[in-house]
């Protein structure tokens, strides 16, 4: 058969197809905490050699694990790189988002606020950067105090933050909500994310009987949006339910409410509990009573207002 022959059998064969329902189109996902990094030329202090996650995790590793789920703009997040790699971080991120060779189009990048004149003077090439959207600087981690983020130094970098346009993520532990209540008190004028849910503390009962009161204050301030992330690093890998994530997530919806929250796919940290994929399918699952209205708004419309993208 010629291609003449070919391209008429097929045409004809077209016509006596049967109809086939209309498919329903993708809801579309905008993920506000994608980390990537590559091994060979990142330092990051809290990966050790031998880790799960001491693996690359480029833009080829998130096009494989986000294929076929329909994101179509990324946020990238900030890795914890040691500082002397913070400028370094920056210049990579703002030449992938100028390439346009992958859904990340704005980032989060890292910084010291208590760090003064240096601070200001490292945060000035950001003022007015389409890209460039806020500031993160990890303080859940054991090395760092509690009230660390409720010191004069700090506040006042947070709130430099806020007059020069950017905002603050705050990833901070559980019982140290009360801290990010203070510094939101004393930043009026500045944006805030509150990543993962507030470090939820799943998997402990109790602890979340004051995460629920904690996390409420957080949301009652005007100024902050909530992200639905992170958690999914906590459960064990196969042996955890929906009901082990959903009383998280749907408090923390419920009290930032439907215009204030943010899908986070937290790769590749995320698959410590999950493969993204499954991260996307059980948030769904969970939010799958909810209007079509809310549920864009929490993977896509959201995030295109809040960051302006």
């Amino acid at each position: 058969m010629n291609r003449r022959e070919f391209l008429s059998t097929a045409a004809g064969t077209a016509l006596v197809l049967p109809a086939v329902a209309k498919e329903t189109p993708m809801m579309p996902i905008v993920d506000t905490h994608q980390h990537l990094w590559d091994m060979k030329k990142t330092k990051l202090a809290w990966v050790k050699p031998g880790d799960a996650l001491a693996i690359d995790s480029t833009p080829v590793e998130y096009a494989k694990a986000t294929e076929g789920l329909g994101v179509v703009k990324a946020v990238y997040m900030e890795v914890d790189v040691v500082p002397d790699q913070q400028q370094a971080e920056v210049d990579y991120i703002l030449e992938l988002i100028k390439s346009k060779s992958s859904p990340t189009v704005a980032a989060v990048i890292s910084g010291r606020p208590n760090a003064g004149e240096a601070f200001k003077k490292y945060v000035a090439q950001f003022k007015g950067s389409p890209f460039i959207k806020g500031l993160r600087q990890v303080i859940h981690v054991d090395s760092t105090p509690s009230g660390y983020c409720t010191t004069k130094e700090f506040i006042a970098g947070v709130r430099h933050l806020g007059e020069i346009g950017l905002s603050f993520d705050i990833c901070i532990r559980p019982a140290d909500l009360p801290d990010a209540v203070k510094l939101i008190n004393e930043c009026p004028d500045t944006r805030f994310i509150l990543d993962h849910c507030g470090n939820a503390p799943i998997l402990d009962e109790l602890k979340m009987k004051t995460w629920k009161k904690d996390i409420a204050a957080v949301a009652a301030k005007k100024n902050v949006v909530g992200k639905v992330s992170g958690i999914v690093a906590s459960v064990k890998k196969d042996d955890w339910k929906i009901e082990t994530l959903s009383p998280a997530i749907n408090h923390t919806i419920e009290v930032f409410g439907w215009d204030r929250v943010m899908f986070g796919g937290d790769w590749p940290v995320c698959t410590l509990g999950m493969a993204y994929k499954q991260w996307v399918e059980t948030l769904k699952a969970i939010v799958k009573d909810q209007s079509e209205e809310r549920q864009k708004k929490l993977f896509h419309d959201n995030a295109v207002k809040f960051y302006g993208l």
